[in-house]
């Protein structure tokens, strides 16, 4: 490896957006981001994804890290499963980017990639176990247990949002289809109404609130993490459900346990990115 080569690529894919960003000695020196909500083609998201990594100075990179919201297969580069980008089902995506770019390209889910970024970077650099969850068009959990993260077979680990709840399952409710589903508009709307006060935005929140808190409780019966950090879109409007989601959490039944556990929060697609690009090198 050559000495010059110091950069790392880290790609983020989401449901509405695939962000990227270029990291150098820990920093995130530069970021681009494009919708995919205009895209129904294989190929043509593919081509776009390509466009943007070429847009970068990759004589320095050494290597591109890809945080992926699905099953893959972090060995081979391969995602089997996406539930939000049903077109890139099956896709060799670290081989294509592999020969295109002639680097090396590791795949690992997206909720981890958020978590490990915390790690390294962020608020779980003083933890030494805690989760990631990343609330946006999926629930997400990416998982840190003893500095290491912990992604189980084919990176499946930290489904939470595919248990069973209210009749349905968690994602449901503590994503963004809880807000479509049952209020009719996005979650980024009703943040807009809610920041100007209008009554149905503060409660669809505040019911928010009590879903999420409800889905940490889980997450606190399974783990026990020192800190569960959330992140994400919908973590943007964190004042309107931190009431209604706190005092859910309150009822969890170890007092002493719920005392200890942490909840923190960020906004912004930063950690994903960097967490993507530390599969790299840190």
């Amino acid at each position: 490896m050559s000495n010059k080569k110091q950069h790392t690529l880290g790609i983020d894919i989401g449901g509405t957006n695939i962000d990227i960003g270029l990291m150098a000695g820990g920093v995130l020196i530069q970021k681009n981001s494009f919708a995919v909500d205009d895209f129904t083609d294989r190929q043509e998201l593919l081509k776009q994804l390509i466009e943007s990594i070429g847009s970068f100075e990759l004589n320095k990179v050494r290597g591109i890290g890809v945080g992926v919201p699905g099953i893959i297969d972090p060995e081979n580069g391969f995602i089997f499963d996406l539930q939000n980008l049903p077109m890139w089902y099956k896709l060799p995506l670290g081989e294509i980017l592999s020969k295109e770019f002639s680097l090396p390209v590791k795949l690992e889910n997206d909720a981890s990639c958020f978590a490990l970024g915390h790690a390294h970077y962020g608020l779980g650099q003083q933890s030494n176990n805690f989760v990631g969850l990343t609330l946006g068009t999926g629930l997400g959990m990416g998982i840190i247990i003893n500095r290491t993260l912990y992604s189980g077979v084919l990176a499946g680990a930290g489904e939470i949002g595919m248990l069973p709840y209210n009749n349905g399952i968690v994602e449901e409710f503590a994503a963004s289809a809880f807000f479509l589903r049952y209020y009719g508009q996005s979650a980024k709307d009703l943040h807009t109404q809610a920041q100007q006060g209008m009554d149905m935005a503060l409660e669809a929140f505040k019911e928010y609130g009590v879903h999420l808190g409800n889905a940490i409780k889980i997450v606190m019966s399974l783990l026990a993490p020192e800190r569960i950090i959330l992140g994400g879109a919908i973590a943007q409007a964190f004042p309107y459900f931190k009431e209604s989601m706190q005092d859910t959490i309150n009822e969890f039944d170890y007092a002493e346990q719920r005392e200890r556990t942490k909840i923190l929060y960020t906004s912004g697609p930063e950690m994903g990115i960097m967490g993507a690009a530390a599969l790299i090198a840190p």
